[in-house]
């Protein structure tokens, strides 16, 4: 079983397996999405083949739609060489459920992958040929939130976007540079209107690709490097639309389980290939069944019904309700708790930490009790709902291969959005009181725990990449377990530190009881569990 055009032909072997297969006339779709295409995607990774490629595909099944997805990839083009085209641009989504069943679909609904390389000639042709096109609808990206910025850590401008800049839309070698000269192709070939839409995971995502793109378009207009229209052109919300979205989709690498029950399916070459870039990309990819995309319905060329495959269309202020609901309270802050207390007890999968008592006390409690009171209900995803399905199938589902190290990661930069928010929203009402929140200042406390780098046993491990770890790590740095020290004189520097938090602690008055846990915490070996059983029992 080869996943590729001539391996599928013979659907035999792959259905007896259990695969499900496309049910379209694949070629004429092709042939179709070629000539007219109507949605375009930046970023071939693994959210892209487990989601917007597999609604596309259940809208083709159904006839809902007439045309597939092209690919593009503007960061690492081994990935179209490599794993795209070998395969036909064939893909397979295996979703794992929490109930233990596997569901494996083979992905054939992305028809054409493209390189965005402004150096190849024919690449970037071709890609301008789909900018050019009346049909085109969508321009969606999920390059990470770290692609759309044009500075690094210090606030210069990247080398490749100064030069850029400079030198105008003819051959960029920035990635924002060069879908800027596409759109500039499709303001050329007659003002034409498109969306751009980023579907990373981020806040208020639309603003910071339009950012990114009014930055070279502004720059080029000035230097006359640009046609002075193109500006207009892309603040011009009737001509080219930045729509808000929320996406929610848990998405781990290519699990070697996984590859494994490929391989005795029969699949021939399921390895995944780690690229010169240190992409680690499979021929499948791997997924829970759980999915939320809302977007904000603003398309000015129009758009299909995607909303028969799952999607969300609603208004901008909804788009915003949702995703503040899930990174505030619903899922994020859920996580982040247990990543800092999986480390310190010394576990490696999500899954596992939710069939520890004290653990799931602690997210049921500051999902429900503490923050659940100040969602905004955004009315087309129901909160305690939601949290439901966080809490009962997602994090404890066993075959999602995710775990606490991996979530841990940049901490420092997620507990100001993922509880900063929710305390201030006790501060400003009338109803609830701060000094009533007891398993956040919990998390805070164990989060500088969890910085000393050494677990409930008193063993050392290895933090997780965080930009912060050198300015707050010497903090703790005189800390031992079991021995006394004057924890608030060493700590108030990073208490009061509102950009970690989100609030200066001492304002709130949850300062000394953060303190508080902390000494528990590093009363001894055990501590830590000793300090959960006391607070969730």
């Amino acid at each position: 079983m080869k996943l590729s055009n001539s391996g599928l032909a013979e659907r035999e072997p792959w259905e007896a397996a259990g695969f499900d297969l496309p049910k379209f006339d694949r070629e004429a779709v092709t042939a179709a999405t070629k000539e007219n295409p109507f949605w375009i995607h930046f970023g071939a990774g693994n959210i892209f083949r487990a989601f917007q490629a597999n609604v596309v595909q259940k809208l083709l099944n159904e006839g809902a739609l007439d045309r597939g997805l092209i690919v593009a990839e503007g960061f690492d083009y081994e990935i179209i060489r490599k794993m795209n085209r070998p395969h036909d641009d064939y893909s397979i989504l295996v979703t794992l459920k929490a109930d233990g069943n596997v569901e494996k679909t083979v992905i054939g609904s992305v028809v054409e992958s493209c390189i965005l390389d402004s150096g190849d000639k024919g690449e970037y042709e071709r890609l301008k040929e789909i900018f050019g096109r009346d049909s085109l609808q969508i321009v969606s990206f999920t390059i990470t939130e770290k692609g759309y910025s044009l500075v690094n850590g210090k606030g210069e401008l990247l080398p490749d976007v100064e030069t850029d800049f400079s030198a105008g839309p003819e051959k960029p070698s920035s990635y924002i540079g060069k879908v800027v000269s596409l759109l500039y192709s499709r303001y050329q070939a007659g003002e034409k209107p498109i969306a751009m839409v980023s579907m990373d995971n981020c806040s208020h995502n639309g603003d910071k690709l339009h950012a990114a793109v009014n930055a070279f378009a502004e720059k080029w207009t000035e230097n006359g490097t640009a046609d002075a229209g193109f500006l207009d052109y892309v603040n011009n919300q009737e001509k080219v639309s930045f729509p808000w979205t929320m996406i929610d989709k848990i998405t781990p690498r290519p699990d070697a389980s996984v590859e494994a029950i490929l391989k005795k399916d029969g699949l021939e070459e399921p390895e995944p290939v780690i690229t010169g870039k240190n992409t680690y990309v499979a021929p499948f990819v791997n997924a829970e069944e759980c999915e939320y995309l809302v977007i904000e319905d603003a398309f000015p060329n129009g758009r299909p019904e995607l909303e028969k495959g799952g999607l969300i269309f609603t208004g901008r202020e909804t788009v915003d309700k949702v995703e503040r609901m899930k990174v505030c309270t619903c899922l994020n802050p859920l996580h982040t708790a247990l990543a800092v207390y999986g480390c310190l007890l010394g576990y490696k999968k999500i899954s596992e930490e939710m069939k520890d008592a004290q653990l799931r006390k602690l997210v049921e409690t500051i999902g429900y009790v503490e923050g659940l009171p100040v969602v905004v209900n955004p009315g087309v995803l129901d909160p305690k709902e939601f949290i439901d399905t966080v809490i009962n199938v997602r994090i404890p589902n066993p075959f999602m291969p995710d775990t606490p190290q991996r979530i841990a990661t940049d901490t420092s930069q997620k507990l100001a959005i993922r509880f900063g928010e929710t305390i201030k929203a006790y501060e400003t009402s009338p109803e609830l009181d701060v000094a009533d929140l007891k398993l956040i200042p919990l998390v805070f406390a164990g989060w500088l725990r969890y910085l000393m780098a050494v677990d409930d046993k008193g063993n050392p491990f290895e933090l997780s990449p965080d930009p912060l770890l050198d300015t707050v790590c010497p903090y703790v740095a005189g800390f031992r377990l079991g021995e006394d020290a004057d924890v608030e004189k060493a700590l108030r520097p990073v208490l009061e530190n509102a950009k970690i938090f989100g609030v200066n602690l001492y304002d709130t008055g949850m300062a000394d009881k953060v303190c508080g846990y902390f000494k528990e915490l590093t009363a001894g070996a055990g501590a830590v569990r000793e300090t959960l059983k006391r607070y969730t029992e």
